[in-house]
């Protein structure tokens, strides 16, 4: 059965038992988060469980995403607090950027909003004296329902300059197997990975190891200043064989311990379409395998590459719980953007960074995080620093929004009975505080959190600033393509027509290409173009 909404975008479901998506890489819909386990796929009343890709896609496409189930408004007379973890992967944008530029819409499970409005850069203040990070917070209305309001949570991770930058010990681990012969995959690696070789240093060191049949040493540690050697091994690399996902990642583990910095950025970097078909491909052994290296302090991070086979949900399982970032490059503009203008991303500055947001009932109804699904912790998390969460790195930013119900706005809730020996807390402090967010990170050399605070008050600006109205766009347009049910009022309009006032500050042109890439989906949408 499918659902055709006025934009244009059909809505398709499948039966919970169906792993078309997943069955080549013997997956089922495994969540992904940094270490929070895996996520439930939720049920609807009639047994089915939301999934974008029609059949075609199915039998003609062997890429596969995660099942993602929107979080849903809750009451903070019921459940008060809300906590999760930040999020700094960006492959949901540039991915389905991809498919709008091949004249498809993106299948709905492809878009991940936090990974929408992560992907550009805002301008949050920076921090102040040893914070490694600091927290901004706003409120304006909510532009796809007036009625509502918008909550903004903004997060700067330090920039470090060069001066400061610790030295980097880099493994690059480069799939080499026969399907990542193409020219987006393999040759795009190669260009990509010598922009970041340019831009190493003495200091700084490089190995390089390649899997396909069997994991081999193309590269010994090498310090950054001979950049002609490690260019001459990276642009000597060629495919063939299969895939040892396993063998790659355990030899380069190996090498990185063994090059291991002290005090410095040690880091395995894998460029891969996501096909492990030789030795450990089940995902839950590789990701107990990523976990018990990233022990010995050397992060990973996972570089998506290609189309038709990419295992979008696979990636970024490893990537969260290998205390890294996961993106997709699919030009070598993006490669540019991940290697140069986000390079010092690759040094984590705050680890296991998560949050804890406490609603005021007196200002508010209701409330929903928009997005973050694969990241939601338990209450109890938060201040267990034996819980893992996301990290950032140099110059990173984090965006999270909540969509409030402000009180007196009525809402439909699933009914809850009262609880019989507890009395419902009591509001307390400034009667203006909407809600108060608590922050927790970790210095990365450290295993002991330090804390954050802040509390949102007063009635928040008409529409925003410049920063607030272009995440706001952002968010919008992804709950198009995504078909939201949370969707409301929005309009592909409505997103040109807030970017477009919000273009003030777009150092590298990202926010141009946005609007951009929502023209050619308005254009798709109406002749229901889905992949």
């Amino acid at each position: 059965m499918s659902q055709t909404n006025p934009n244009g975008l059909r809505k398709r479901y499948v039966h919970v038992v169906a792993f078309a998506l997943t069955a080549s890489a013997g997956l089922g819909f495994t969540g992904c988060g940094g270490g929070q386990g895996p996520h439930e796929a939720k049920m609807s009343a009639d047994g089915m469980v939301a999934q974008s890709a029609p059949d075609s896609f199915n039998k003609q496409n062997a890429e596969s995403y995660s099942a993602i189930v929107e979080n849903e408004y809750r009451s903070p007379l019921v459940e008060p607090r809300s906590t999760f973890s930040a999020d700094v992967n960006t492959a949901s944008y540039s991915n389905v950027r991809r498919f709008i530029n091949e004249g498809k819409l993106p299948p709905k499970d492809a878009v991940l909003l936090a990974e929408f409005v992560n992907y550009f850069p805002y301008q949050y203040p920076a921090p102040a004296g040893n914070d490694p990070v600091s927290l901004t917070l706003d409120i304006a209305p909510c532009p796809w329902k007036t009625e509502h309001k918008l909550a903004r949570i903004g997060v700067h991770a330090k920039d470090l300059s060069p001066d400061d930058m610790p030295a980097r010990n880099f493994v690059f681990l480069i799939d080499t197997s026969g399907s990542m012969a193409a020219s987006n995959r393999l040759p795009l690696v190669k260009e990509s990975l010598i922009l970041l070789v340019n831009r190493l240093t003495d200091k700084d060191r490089v190995t390089i190891v390649t899997y396909a049949g069997e994991a081999g040493l193309k590269l010994p540690t090498t310090p950054g200043s001979r950049k002609q050697v490690i260019r001459d091994v990276v642009s000597s690399l060629n495919t063939g064989g299969g895939t040892n996902g396993e063998g790659g990642i355990k030899l380069a583990y190996e090498m990185a311990r063994r090059s291991f910095i002290e005090g410095g950025a040690n880091r395995v970097i894998l460029c891969t379409d996501g096909d492990f078909n030789v030795g450990v491909s089940n995902q839950s052994d590789l990701r107990q395998l990523i976990e018990k290296e990233r022990a010995s302090g050397v992060f990973l991070s996972v570089l998506g590459f290609g189309m038709g086979n990419y295992k979008d949900d696979r990636l970024k399982e490893l990537a969260n719980y290998g205390n890294g970032q996961h993106a997709y490059i699919d030009t070598i503009a993006e490669g540019r953007k991940v290697f140069v203008e986000q390079g010092g991303g690759l040094v984590c500055v705050a680890k296991d960074v998560k949050f804890q947001v406490d609603f005021n009932p007196a200002k508010v109804n209701a409330y929903r995080l928009i997005g973050y699904e694969n990241r939601i912790l338990k209450q109890e998390d938060f201040k267990n620093d034996a819980k893992d969460a996301g990290d950032m790195g140099s110059g990173h930013t984090v965006t999270a929004l909540y969509e409030i119900v402000p009180a007196g706005v009525k809402i439909d809730l699933p009914d809850v009975d009262p609880v019989k020996y507890q009395k419902p807390a009591q509001t307390k402090g400034n009667a203006s505080e909407w809600l108060t967010v608590k922050m927790r990170y970790k210095q990365p050399d450290s295993e002991q959190s330090k804390e954050q605070s802040a509390a949102l008050k007063g009635a928040g600006a008409a529409s925003g600033g410049e920063d607030f109205r272009f995440a706001s766009a952002v968010i919008e347009f992804g709950l198009i393509l995504r078909d939201s049910k949370f969707k409301g009022d929005a309009n592909f309009d409505h997103v040109l027509e807030r970017a477009r006032g919000a273009m003030t500050f777009d150092p590298n042109g990202h926010r141009k290409e946005f609007i951009e890439l929502v023209q050619k989906a308005r254009n798709l949408s109406t002749s229901n173009v889905r992949e």
